[in-house]
């Protein structure tokens, strides 16, 4: 039996990609008869489980809310065998070490990428990022790599993720690609779905944050020309309100609908209804809404980027294009309604595709990573 602290910036019942991933894991976890802690940030009391959930509040001001989460992982991980962290990196290397307690750290991204988004220091996709300097980003990237240097393995979503990684000077032997877990929920049949959220044409389905790496414009752009096409978009964030004005530029009013964040459950069932699912980003790490499309049998059109080119093979469960350029994304909306076999040999290829990131099978080698990290403790 491991005692594991299972650290997460963000807990049910926020929504978002780690609140999922923290939980299923550390229920998958403690099914199996291990001691399970959590540390999280939230704006209220998180969600209980069956096992602690330590928390520190977002009302606490940053540096002190900082402070404060560092010593309960501190704290908790002197009750542990291995600490999980699923975020907060340079908290969780602080804590981890204080305590003596390996850390296994699970990266999605770039930490010093998304601060340099945050401050403006870039624009860039992440792979090009890479190559930026600056006085800013230097020091950003030091801090990354001394918090990553505590790690006895790092585990990332995608191949594509995992070459960035070493790239920074990391020991390939402590960088493994572990994929994100999906399963989807037992839905309504897809007919029922679409008649529920009014699809009653070719429809396409975007789920996710409204940024700058989601590069929408391209998306509303591909739209314009497939005038029988609507696209519905779920999510929110800084970029909305420019991608909701672009929309009305384009003259897609009457094809375009902004949901807003979805539970969920509902981002299951609109992925299920839709015709096909759409990405434009710049990057993704994985493409977590790719897959999860998939798991409900929905083909994904998207450019070859990152780790979606992983989850997504062309021709078989999806199409795949150049990145940010519309008028290949266009012709492959176009070649995709404009072709029925096409449409029905990607659905069928679709669900079947997304059985290597079962949970069962993704959780069981978190669990041997865990283990062998352990191991350097005792």
């Amino acid at each position: 039996m491991l005692r594991v602290l299972v650290v997460s910036g963000i807990w049910p019942p926020d929504p978002g990609g780690p609140a999922s991933h923290a939980p299923e894991a550390a229920g998958y976890l403690a099914a199996r008869g291990h001691r399970v802690e959590v540390v999280t940030t939230a704006a209220g009391p998180p969600s209980a489980a069956s096992h602690p959930v330590h928390w520190a509040s977002r009302r606490i001001p940053a540096g002190l809310r900082h402070l404060r989460t560092a010593e309960l992982i501190r704290s908790a991980a002197r009750r542990c065998d291995v600490v999980y962290s699923t975020g907060m990196e340079g908290r969780s290397a602080l804590g981890s070490v204080l305590a003596g307690t390996p850390l296994v750290q699970r990266l999605t991204g770039d930490p010093a990428y998304e601060r340099s988004l945050r401050f403006g220091l870039t624009a860039a996709p992440l792979d090009r990022f890479q190559h930026d300097r600056g006085g800013g980003i230097a020091l950003l990237r030091q801090l990354r790599d001394r918090s990553l240097a505590r790690a006895a393995r790092i585990v990332c979503p995608s191949a594509a993720l995992r070459d960035i990684v070493v790239g920074w000077g990391v020991e390939p032997e402590r960088v493994e690609v572990l994929p994100h877990a999906v399963s989807a929920p037992a839905l309504d049949g897809r007919d029922e779905l679409r008649g529920r959220f009014g699809f009653d044409g070719p429809t396409l389905v975007y789920g996710g944050r409204f940024v700058r790496q989601k590069a929408l414009d391209v998306a509303l752009q591909a739209l314009r020309p497939n005038q029988d096409v609507a696209l519905v978009l779920a999510g929110d964030g800084p970029e909305r309100p420019r991608i909701e004005g672009l929309a009305r530029e384009l003259g897609l009013e009457g094809r375009t609908c902004f949901l807003g964040v979805q539970p969920r459950r509902s981002m299951f069932e609109l992925l299920c209804a839709a015709d096909a699912m759409l990405l434009s980003s710049t990057w993704e790490s994985f493409g977590l809404v790719a897959a999860e499309a998939l798991a409900v049998g929905t083909p994904v059109l998207s450019p070859a980027v990152g780790g979606v080119a992983e989850v997504l093979e062309d021709g078989r469960n999806g199409l795949l294009v150049p990145r940010s350029d519309p008028q290949a994304l266009a012709a492959a909306i176009g070649r995709y309604f404009g072709d029925p076999g096409l449409q029905e040999s990607l659905r069928q290829a679709a669900a079947e595709s997304a059985g290597r990131f079962a949970p069962e099978r993704i959780y069981a080698r978190l669990e041997r990573i865990l283990v062998a990290a352990a191991d350097r403790r005792r």
